[in-house]
């Protein structure tokens, strides 16, 4: 599956259709929300938990979901942002990551 087509299967089960702000706010709001739950995964590791990897990595699907969602309502293509993520990695790492090149970024470096 690419990028593209899960972005779109996965706004099949989007709820939010009719206010673009309300939708582009529930993705942020989700996606923090989503993230806070793979940290509490973890953070349980500290309480005697077993890492859980399974859930670890269905929770990393519902932030996918979320991104999906606040691209899909600013009408970018999961595969564009994706491309935009890696070329901007290549600009700033092309030979790999470096610890200097992470400390002293170029202006406007984001």
């Amino acid at each position: 599956m690419t990028g593209n087509e899960y972005q779109v299967l996965a706004m099949r089960t989007c709820s939010i259709t009719e206010d673009p702000e309300a939708k582009l706010r529930h993705g942020v709001f989700g996606l923090a929300s989503e993230a806070g739950e793979v940290s509490g995964i973890f953070q349980k590791v500290y309480q005697g938990h077993e890492l859980d990897i399974d859930h670890v990595v269905k929770e990393c699907g519902d932030c996918l979901w979320m991104i999906a969602e606040i691209l899909d309502t600013l009408d970018i293509e999961l595969e564009e942002c994706m491309e935009m993520n890696i070329s901007k990695l290549k600009a700033r790492y092309p030979d790999g990551f470096e610890p200097e090149k992470s400390l002293h970024r170029k202006v406007g470096d984001v």
